[in-house]
């Protein structure tokens, strides 16, 4: 799996003995369920321990507060969707830009069946977008995918900056990211529409470079 170097509050290292990780893990779920139910304003600690069936001291030797729960589940949900990219690159990247950019929908559509898939994994992604003291796990991540994607085709694009490449890459990560958050927010564009439309964009973004071999700042 794909790892983000993002530094962990001790609060958030992983315990080692299996009762201590179900625990953990209780307390995981257990969050991102009433992250869909009440939002991340309304949870509390003490909510959090209850629902789990566990003391608020208990809650505390695994987390200080209810950021670093979410932080955690944050942090699970990116690492999982980057092995999603590392996948996608060790697929398309050495056939070509134009082999590579032709499955941007894959990528999109296989990161937001991981999001789909991971439990309150909707409600995780928008508490990183929308609060300040979670962000840094976003734009960390965003930063990651960044750069991979730049190592993999700055290759194929010779004549083409690196800085240049990441840049757009950059743009592009969140661009994907803001669209993995329309699928679950916009009822009036179909999903396929909304993939297909984005994949398009992601397409040229990947191919058509203009005046950007010669602008690197």
């Amino acid at each position: 799996m794909a790892k983000l170097n993002i530094s962990r509050p001790s609060s958030t290292v992983e315990p080692k003995q299996a009762r201590a990780l179900q625990t953990r893990e209780t307390l995981l779920e257990v969050t991102a369920e009433l992250l869909a139910e009440v939002g991340i304003e309304r949870i509390s600690t003490n909510m959090i321990a209850q629902r789990a069936g566990m003391t608020p001291p208990t809650f505390y030797r695994y987390f200080d507060d209810k950021f670093a729960v979410v932080e955690a589940l944050g942090m699970r949900l990116m690492e999982r969707q980057n092995a999603v990219l590392a996948d996608w690159i060790e697929r398309y990247a050495h056939r070509g830009i134009e082999v590579a950019a032709a499955h941007a929908g894959d990528l999109l559509r296989e990161t937001a069946l991981v999001t789909q898939n991971e439990p309150g994994g909707v409600w995780v992604e928008r508490a990183l977008h929308a609060t300040p003291r979670l962000e840094h796990i976003r734009i960390e991540s965003h930063r990651f995918v960044a750069d991979k994607l730049a190592d993999a085709f700055a290759p194929l694009l010779p004549a083409i900056p690196r800085e240049a490449i990441w840049r757009r890459m950059r743009i592009a990560v969140e661009f994907g990211y803001v669209t993995g958050e329309l699928l679950h927010s916009e009822q009036d564009v179909p999903e396929e529409l909304l993939l297909a439309e984005t994949a398009e964009m992601l397409r040229s973004a990947f191919t058509s470079w203009g005046s950007a071999a010669g602008s690197a700042g």
